[in-house]
């Protein structure tokens, strides 16, 4: 990766980890699905009548819309209302690290070198740190949601790389069309109608300010610049740099919602930032996926090859 894109991805990373208290101060009283469709629906108007459809399948546009915005947040979303912490939320989700880059090694033939390998494995230890630092306060049900959350996230992550779009912010917006209307249904299924209308009465200004956040700069700047980042790299160079929203979603909920972070977390998140710089350092370049990548660029580059195996 060149420094501009570790800048970008640096900053998709806190964009990330602040938006778990974005969620929590915003849901309040409105069921989490029909919340979670209303972000997608301020995704998708007007931005999909100003940017044009990517260059790719429609299934692929389907496909990534269905795992990495439908399942990832659907999950995600009732987890938090299930009694996930937005700072331990934050930690749980990034899961989808370890499972991108096993999912691309086997789809996407993506190898990734030693520093990758070994700054995953100090993020996965920072990980265990911080869920033992937790205690067992969390209900059983929350934690299997979010981590479905995030294997729904690591499959959207293949199939956006293995799509070879250009456009990031194109393949955000136009995949979101798959979304809203969906959640609705589910939320009328679930929830029931009249829980869904008194969700509809109860989405007041801080409901709104929430769906600004996580449409705008979650959705649209955050996985607009997270497509584009993976369109041009190895997803295991990308996906690293995830590790970092743990932190800022531990330390933002620790200042904002007084959820104190313990001991164990504080090590983690120390742990993760450290998985972090191993696996970027610059001595990896040498054996970098990118360097395999830009000598046969044929079993990455095509899409017409990878879509399918996305699916």
């Amino acid at each position: 990766m060149t420094r501009k894109d570790q800048a970008l991805a640096a900053l998709v990373a806190v964009i990330w980890g602040f938006n778990f208290v974005v969620i929590d101060w915003g849901m309040g009283d409105v069921p989490p699905l029909l919340f979670l469709a209303a972000r997608f629906l301020a995704v998708v108007v007007p931005a999909v009548f100003l940017l044009p459809r990517p260059p790719v399948p429609w299934r692929t546009v389907a496909a990534v819309g269905v795992f990495m915005s439908l399942g990832q947040f659907g999950f995600l979303y009732v987890a938090m209302d299930a009694g996930m912490p937005p700072g331990l939320a934050g930690l749980v989700l990034q899961a989808q690290v370890v499972l991108t880059i096993a999912l691309a090694a086997v789809v996407l033939r993506e190898r990734p070198t030693r520093p990758q390998v070994a700054g995953v494995l100090l993020g996965a230890v920072g990980l265990v740190v911080v869920g033992l630092g937790r205690g067992g306060h969390v209900p059983a049900i929350a934690l299997l949601l979010c981590l479905s959350a995030a294997l729904m996230w690591a499959i959207g992550n293949v199939v956006s790389r293995a799509s070879g779009a250009t456009g990031g912010l194109s393949l955000t917006v136009w995949s979101a069309l798959v979304v809203p209307v969906p959640l609705v249904l589910l939320s009328l299924v679930v929830d029931g109608p009249s829980a869904v209308a008194d969700g509809v009465a109860a989405f007041g200004w801080r409901a709104g300010l929430s769906t600004v956040y996580t449409a705008g700069l979650a959705s649209l700047v955050g996985y607009g610049l997270f497509n584009g980042l993976l369109s041009r790299n190895p997803s295991s160079a990308v996906v690293p740099w995830i590790l970092l929203v743990p932190p800022v979603a531990i330390g933002s909920a620790w200042a904002l919602l007084d959820e104190v972070p313990s001991a164990g977390e504080l090590a983690g998140g120390a742990l993760l930032v450290l998985g972090v710089l191993v696996a970027q350092a610059r001595w990896s370049g040498r054996l970098s996926g990118r360097t395999r990548y830009s000598r046969d660029p044929r079993p990455q580059d095509s899409p017409e090859q990878l879509a399918p195996a996305g699916r």
